[in-house]
């Protein structure tokens, strides 16, 4: 079974006049279980894969398919649901709820949802990423490698088919970046959760199974990481360099 399907997808920004192409007959598969890191200089469509693949945007053409089915066409609210159910979505800047506290952060797609708060699930998740005693404090009191964990705790809650994160460690220091790439490895090797993640750091690329070069608009190349940062470093430099 394919975690995610993108069958040649583009997408364009800019009036006719300014068009420019960010993908071009774009595809790439994620199995279930599968961690990919996604790579390339910027512009190079990795965010906007992303966004894609959450339904937050529809492309020009081609199709995007979560779990087999078909997010590509979805409308707003459709899209909305979906992800809700379906993926955890993990951005560079937490996208935290500054007014509600770190629990009622975590269980804010149930809320949204329209479901009874699983508080069982919310201790868990808090508990699995080192912030059980956190859960009745307001997210302003956190660290940012703090927050970052409570906005993987909140894309888990559904236990998702997938998790999309965008540049996850990119405001973090040396050692939260540590402890977040642990956290993704740790919940696909043990839930299974398929992972696709962008990123620019090789060290957090090589946490991944597999390591994708985007350029011009499509994947350059697709390489085994084997966990190691000097050998996403050569495979990058080789692709761009």
């Amino acid at each position: 079974m394919v975690a995610l399907k993108a069958e040649n997808v583009s997408m364009s920004y800019g009036s006719l006049a300014s068009r420019r192409e960010v993908l071009k007959d774009f595809s790439l598969e994620v199995e279930e279980a599968g961690f990919v890191a996604l790579m390339g200089p910027s512009g190079s469509g990795k965010s906007t894969l992303l966004h894609l693949s959450a339904g937050l945007l529809l492309p020009d053409s081609g199709r995007i398919e979560v779990g087999g089915v078909e997010i590509s066409s979805m409308g707003d609210a459709a899209a909305a649901r979906f992800r809700r159910r379906h993926e955890g979505v993990v951005f560079q800047a937490y996208n935290l709820v500054e007014s509600l506290t770190v629990a009622e952060n975590v269980s804010l797609p149930a809320k949204l949802d329209h479901r009874k708060v699983d508080e069982k699930r919310v201790n868990e998740l808090l508990d699995s990423l080192g912030l059980s005693s956190r859960g009745g404090e307001s997210v302003l009191s956190l660290s940012g490698g703090e927050r970052q964990r409570v906005a993987v705790a909140r894309a888990l809650y559904m236990k998702p088919r997938i998790i999309l994160a965008d540049e996850p460690t990119g405001n973090l220091d040396a050692k939260s970046a540590r402890e977040l790439c642990g956290i993704f490895k740790g919940l696909n090797v043990r839930e299974k959760t398929a992972i696709l993640m962008v990123t620019h750091d090789p060290v957090v690329a090589s946490v991944a199974d597999k390591v994708c070069f985007l350029g011009d608009g499509r994947v350059l190349s697709s390489h085994d990481t084997k966990h190691d940062p000097a050998n996403v470093s050569s495979l990058y430099l080789e692709a761009f360099g």
